[in-house]
């Protein structure tokens, strides 16, 4: 039984052993623990993603780097297969944005995700194959154990600041991966080190796109422009209106 079969069977009474797995699914939720992590499966741009508390729960707003990601591949020449555009999701969690791009971009593809989680790399690798998503998993620190370069980098990286912290509520602090939410003192400390790596691993014309903090934007666009000073930084709001995206554009 699962969350997607209660609410299509409400009109059916349950059995004795879904009776129990209710009622205990009741008592961890009452607790406070996130309920994908309760039923095992979380929705991202219309596919159900497994998740556990290796991986952070996929939020909606990340959807919408998916989309950049995708207008932006949809506006660049075909390539053909034997060519593919080079494509690599840094910080990959559960695999929803590297497989989610794989199955909705248009382009010939050929798609990279890291994580330097071992526990998230086998919960999105579950999910590549439940999915069917043409994905290759590299268990990395960011860019470090990754060779060659890449038309489009895409990264939802840690970047809760330390300041912060205290403030989020217990059900993300208690139960999601504190690895894949704090960035440091100013939540910037992963993203600043993969802007670094990646100066000499992108190619033209390409696009590195981040999730950041929605008071971060100010701050990681200059970073942005210091490490790329030709390069074009965009902050990008989400639907609710905050900072939440920096694309990083380098013209052919």
């Amino acid at each position: 039984m699962n969350y997607a079969y209660l609410l299509a069977h409400d009109d059916q009474p349950l059995t004795a052993e879904q009776n129990e797995t209710y009622r205990a699914w009741v008592a961890r939720a009452a607790q406070g623990e996130p309920v994908p992590y309760i039923t095992g499966t979380a929705p991202f741009y219309g596919r159900d993603f497994a998740v556990n508390p290796a991986v952070l729960i996929p939020r909606p707003e990340t959807e919408q780097l998916v989309e950049l990601a995708c207008k932006w591949l949809g506006e660049q020449a075909p390539r053909p297969p034997e060519k593919p555009w080079r494509i690599i999701d840094v910080g990959a969690g559960s695999g929803c944005i590297p497989i989610t791009v794989a199955l909705e971009s248009r382009q010939a593809v050929q798609i990279t995700a890291v994580d330097v989680s071992p526990a998230a790399l086998t919960v999105a690798q579950e999910n590549a194959r439940r999915l069917g998503a043409n994905v290759h998993f590299v268990q990395s620190d960011l860019l470090t154990a990754v060779s060659g370069s890449f038309d489009l980098i895409t990264a939802n990286l840690p970047y809760i600041a330390d300041a912060e912290w205290p403030t989020l509520d217990d059900g993300v602090k208690s139960y999601e991966p504190a690895l894949a939410l704090r960035g440091g003192v100013d939540g910037l400390d992963l993203i600043g080190q993969l802007l670094h790596q990646a100066v000499s691993r992108l190619h033209t014309p390409s696009l590195l796109l981040l999730e950041i903090g929605w008071q971060q934007g100010s701050n990681t666009a200059v970073l942005a422009q210091r490490i790329f000073p030709n390069a074009a930084v965009a902050i990008h709001q989400d639907y609710a209106g905050h900072d939440r995206f920096v694309a990083i554009t380098h013209p052919a």
